[in-house]
């Protein structure tokens, strides 16, 4: 792996696309497609599968206002999805069983799906990666997420990840258990260090350079790759690959005051009170990225989510050219 820098790289010459995952668990068969697979209480988890906010929709609209030099817009999903309100026109669709192995398919493992975004077809040589609980408030521009060099922007935050012993240690959170699977290959691979998380915000992505993250680990990224939901053995694709780009000299990272500048985490939870205060804390910040990741577990406070989607069309009120015109959020005015 060549460690050194690539000064002469452009990333204006071919363009930048952006790629988000996206699932409704809403969708007719998907939960009982996804309870005949699951084995225990974290294959069920609603929180990674629920899109009672459309959060996608929302951030789609952001990116028409905040990030309008996006060459192209990508979505990999599970067949047959498509959100109903989206202009697949404007979208390049692309299913799970395209560019996953038919033994893999169906998967619910979040790890095992973005490790292979680099074969979604069509997809530019550098890319951005947005969940679509990621939002943005500020325009942003190719430099917050590439240096004038090539190298991925990497934002790390406060605070230390799991340690590599504990990556087969099932008391901890299958999360956990990947951050110290990833560390445990990162410190085999580069020499042990203790690492910080990275920031919950869109990943810029090199896709050759993560295609060679996923073969100097070629075991672990079959395990990972071939996981129906999160298992023992898996690593998170979405922390091991900042940290080999930093190791390899590929990545730079973002001053800590930068990450909490530019970036809010904004968790969804049933507390009324601390969705107002949240809200009130994300606009007077205006940081660039808001992540808003679903806490509610099973039962989510209809009372918030009736706050939070009016949150968000005071945010971002006009549809965007994603969405299909005549196709108006629940609740809203077409």
């Amino acid at each position: 792996m060549d460690g050194g820098n690539h000064d002469t790289h452009d990333t204006n010459e071919e363009g930048i696309d952006l790629v988000y995952t996206w699932v409704d668990d809403q969708w007719p068969g998907y939960a009982d497609l996804l309870r005949s697979h699951a084995d225990n209480r974290h294959d069920l988890n609603p929180n990674r599968t629920r899109d009672n906010l459309e959060l996608l929709r929302y951030s789609l609209r952001s990116v028409a206002q905040f990030m309008p030099w996006v060459r192209r817009v990508h979505l990999l999903t599970c067949r047959p999805q498509v959100p109903a309100w989206l202009d697949a026109s404007k979208v390049s669709v692309t299913h799970h069983d395209e560019i996953m192995d038919a033994e893999s398919v169906p998967t619910f493992s979040s790890f095992a799906i973005i490790s292979h975004l680099h074969l979604i077809p069509g997809v530019s040589s550098r890319f951005i990666y947005m969940e679509d609980d990621m939002l943005l408030r500020a325009p942003v521009a190719p430099d917050d997420f590439f240096s004038a060099s090539g190298r991925i922007r990497v934002r790390p935050r406060l605070g230390r990840t799991a340690n590599p012993r504990l990556r087969d240690d099932t008391r901890i959170s299958p999360w956990n258990a990947a951050l110290a699977r990833a560390n445990h290959l990162l410190d085999t691979r580069f020499g042990f260090a203790r690492r910080r998380p990275v920031n919950h915000v869109p990943l810029p992505i090199d896709r050759e350079l993560w295609r060679a993250m996923l073969e100097e680990f070629p075991e672990a990224a079959r395990h990972t790759r071939t996981s129906r939901f999160r298992r023992p053995g898996d690593f998170a694709p979405e922390y091991l690959y900042p940290h080999y780009a930093l190791a390899a000299g590929r990545g730079v990272a973002s001053p800590l005051a930068r990450t909490y500048r530019d970036s809010y985490y904004f968790p969804l939870e049933n507390r009324l009170w601390q969705m107002k205060l949240q809200h009130g804390l994300a606009t007077g910040l205006r940081p660039k990225f808001v992540t808003m990741n679903d806490n509610f577990d099973e039962r989510p406070n209809p009372e918030v989510v009736s706050y939070v989607r009016r949150m968000l069309e005071a945010w971002f009120p006009r549809p965007g050219p994603y969405e299909k015109p005549w196709m108006a959020p629940p609740g809203t005015r077409p």
